[in-house]
This record gives structure tokens, sequence and C-alpha cells, in this order.
């Protein structure tokens, strides 16, 4: 016992649950720990729509217990977790970042199957983290919670919609948290503030209720650690009889073993990736990339070399499915205001009423024309596994740019899916996709790098990427924003 906080608070969750085995450490002080950092932190990056001291202390009290009479519930017992503020949890009610429900004054409800999963598997929840409204955009600032802020330079944004979450975890405001991803809202975050996040495949992690955004919408792990997502996803993946379109957990883990197990596998070695067949593309035939993201990302793809796959740089010449994104994203967002009235959209972030002023009115036909050029796009990805295992692209082409906007400051297009042309495009395909931290540009900012396989190859990319971050992990620095740091600027 009496590790400093700010040690505790650098701790990986299965480093944590190994110190709580050997007794050097107990959830108690753990949770004592983050909530510390969490006082101290917070005014910095709003990262937080509640955090619940008392329930996290209690929760860590049970789990502590579990340990000192043998009874632990699983690798990840007693492991302080976040949850973003989309996800319905029984203890505080769910604001969606929207002040629409706020003054509605909603009751809690039943836990979410995510919650539910993270609470069932021992995990102390700290408290609920911000999104954007609705999680409609890939920045996190709301009329609700105000903006949030990136732990490696508070004037940035962290990314969103499940940005809490990625400044949470960057700052060590405990290892794990779960988001929501329908267009890349784990995956923009965890490129922008160097953290791990999985958008799993459709299905694999139930959700309930319903998104508005319908198939787009993934739930998924937000971490430090590759090892730590493919834990937290062994547990997430537990069935959950709300979400009729979910598959099976076999689906992804069949008897060789769980996430955990193929991310240890691909730490294993000194070429653990040999014979793994991959494709390199930095634009997907679309993009363009700022020339510090194309430098990190290529080293990382020569680190994937150097850990024994076969890496072709291909040329997908993918045409931009933008504009059918658009007609099935932003039928959700005005389906997700219709309950609240015609006067909603004055009562909502003006970006979002903006927004939907530019992409309203779509027919049924123009949404089933969008449906038509998703299915074309998931059968051009699809054939592009049958000759590789693995697909790379960077997670975004840009590095984080000033909070508070939706675009960067000059940008060409008001739409926050125009920089970020390569993360959208999985959620129509429902692929798993893994952002992976790679280094950091000459300012010292993050970069991710995104690993994409065929759907249900969720395992493949968790063992990819374990692969990847144990080699090439230290090439990203801690945050000057953290629980670890002597005094924060």
């Amino acid at each position: 016992m009496g590790t400093e906080h700010t040690d505790i608070c650098a701790l990986s969750a299965l480093e944590l649950t190994e110190a709580y085995r050997r007794g050097n450490l107990s959830p108690v002080e753990a949770t004592d720990a983050v909530l510390a950092a969490t006082d101290r932190l917070e005014a910095h990056l709003t990262a937080f729509r509640i955090v619940d001291h008392d329930g996290a202390r209690a929760a860590a009290t049970a789990a502590t217990e579990r340990y000192r009479s043998g009874t632990t519930l699983g690798p990840l017992d007693g492991v302080p977790i976040s949850i973003k503020d989309i996800f319905l949890t029984a203890a505080h009610p769910t604001l969606r970042g929207s002040r629409l429900l706020a003054d509605a004054d909603p009751e809690p409800t039943d836990d979410a199957p995510v919650t539910a999963a993270a609470l069932a598997a021992g995990c102390v929840p700290v408290g609920k983290t911000t999104t954007c409204e609705f999680a409609w955009k890939g920045v996190t600032d709301s009329p609700l919670t105000g903006i949030t802020r990136n732990p490696y330079d508070p004037d940035l944004t962290p990314g969103g919609s499940s940005g809490g979450s990625a400044s949470a975890v960057a700052a060590g405001i405990g290892p794990l948290s779960i988001g929501t991803d329908g267009g890349g809202s784990v995956r923009i975050p965890a490129a922008f503030t160097g953290t791990v996040a999985l958008k799993p495949t459709y299905g694999v992690v139930p959700m309930f209720p319903s998104s508005p955004f319908g198939t787009l919408a993934h739930a998924g792990p937000m971490t430090r650690t590759v090892p730590d997502a493919a834990a937290l996803m062994d547990q997430l993946i537990r069935p959950d009889v709300r979400d009729w379109s979910a598959v099976p957990p076999s689906a992804t883990t069949p008897e060789a073993g769980g996430y955990l197990a193929a991310a240890l596998d691909g730490t294993l070695g000194e070429h653990p990736l040999r014979g793994m067949r991959i494709a390199y593309s930095p634009d997907l035939g679309f993009g363009r990339n700022h020339p510090e993201v194309a430098r990190e990302v290529d080293a990382a793809v020569g680190a994937l070399a150097d850990l024994g796959a076969d890496v072709d740089r291909v040329d997908l010449a993918l045409d931009d499915p933008v504009d059918a994104f658009h007609a099935l994203w932003f039928a959700g967002a005005a389906a997700v205001l219709a309950p609240f009235g015609p006067d909603a959209l004055d009562r909502v972030d003006p970006s979002l009423r903006a927004a939907l002023e530019r992409h309203g009115g779509y027919t049924a036909q123009d949404y089933l024309d969008a449906v038509a050029v998703r299915m074309a796009l998931g059968v051009r990805l699809g054939r592009v596994h049958l000759d590789y295992d693995v697909l790379v692209t960077p997670t975004t082409p840009i590095p984080a740019f000033p909070a508070g906007a939706d675009v960067p400051p000059g940008w060409s297009s008001p739409d926050w899916t125009s920089w970020t042309p390569y993360t959208y495009i999985f959620n129509m395909t429902q692929q798993p996709a893994l952002s992976v931290p790679c280094g950091v540009t000459d300012a010292g900012l993050p970069v991710g790098v995104q690993l994409v396989g065929a759907r249900f190859a969720d395992r493949l990319v968790i063992r990819t990427g374990a692969a990847l971050h144990a080699r090439i992990g230290d090439r990203t620095p801690r945050p000057r924003i953290h629980a670890c740091a002597e005094a924060v600027r």
C-alpha cells in the first residue's frame, strides 16, 4: 500500500488489477486517486457532465472487499471507468449534452447494455463524460456543458463526440471509458488525444435504446492501451436481449479466445505480424493529409513491416461517400429533435440548427439512394479484404484544432465531416476500426493511425494494434495536463 496518487493514475487497467491481486494497491486507493485527479483537472478540461464521488467510493469499497475475500468478478474488477452521457444509467439521468433534456428533468432509467456490462465486470463508475448535443458532430462542445478541452493543449479540441471520455482517459482520470461512434466519435478524439479507441463491427456490442442514427452507431472502448481496450471488449460483448440486431459473442470470439488473448498474442516475439497482409491507403482516394500527419502514419506503417507484416501501398480510388452519409446522418439528427416540438431548433446548438438547414429536407428516395451507396461501398471494401487482412489509413488527416469550433479556422466547409474523411466511411460499412497513437506533430500534438478489418475480424484488428502500439507507443508522450503533472499550466 502507499502508492502515490499520481503514480496510480499512470497505471493501465490491467496494471491496476495486477496490483490489487498482489495486495500492493486497493480499488479504494485507486478510486480516491482518480477522484482527486478529477477535482484537480476538471476545471481545465470539462471532461465530465457529472462526477459521482459517493457512488464511486461505494463501488470501490465493494470491489476491495471482493479482493480480500477472493471473490473477484474478473480482470477489470475495481477499475475506475467513465461512461459517455449518451448511454442510459440507472444512477443518473442521461442528458446527451442537451438543454432540451435537462429542461425536461428526466428520471434515471435502466442501465444501457454497456453500463450493465461494466457494472457486472466490477468496474467503478466515476461519472458521465461530456458530449456535443446528441453526439451529432466531431468535436465536443454543447449548450449544456460548454467546451471540452484537450489535455495536450486546452486551447484545442479533443475531438468528438466522445471528447469528454478521451480527455479524461488521456489526462489519467481513469484508464477506461465507453463512448459511441456514429461517424468517428471514438476514433477522432483518440487521434487528437493520443489514446486508443475501437469501433467494433456493428452489432458486436449491444446497444439500447437504438440510436436515432440507426446502424451507423456503434459503442466501443476508449483506453490508453490496446490490451485494456481488449479486456473491456471482452466484458462489453455480453449478450443483451434488448438489442434485436446484436450478434452473438461467438461472431468475433471463436474458441481460440477473446479479445484480450488476441491483444496479448500481438505482443509475443520479435515479428508477431509475420505473414499478415496489410494494405496502406494514405487517402482512400479522396482525402488530403497534413504533412506531419502523413509523416507519422508513414512511420507507423514502416513499423508494421518491421513487425513482420507484408505491406502494400494501395490506391483504392474511392469516391467520397459524404453526400450519402449526410443523408443518413442528418435524417437521424432531425428525428432526434422531432419529439421536442416545432421550436426545438431554436433551443439547440446553433451549429446543429445551421447544419440541419444545410442538410434538411431529405426524401425517402434520398435515403434509399444513400443506402444503395452504402451497400456498394460495403461490397467494394469487402473485396479489399479478399487480398488483405488489415487496411491502414490515418485516423484523421489533421491534428487537433482550436476548441469551440466545428472546423479549423479558415476551413473550406462548415461541415465536420469535411475534416475527418477516413472515419465515417467505416460506419457506413460497419467494419471494425481501431485508432492507435503513432507519434506527434512538430508542435507535439498526437497523430492516430487507423487499422480496419473485414466485418467481424475485430480480434485481428486488436492483435495488429497491440503489436503496433507495443512497438511505437513511446512516440506519443503524456499530455501536459495530467494527473501525474506536478503543476497544471
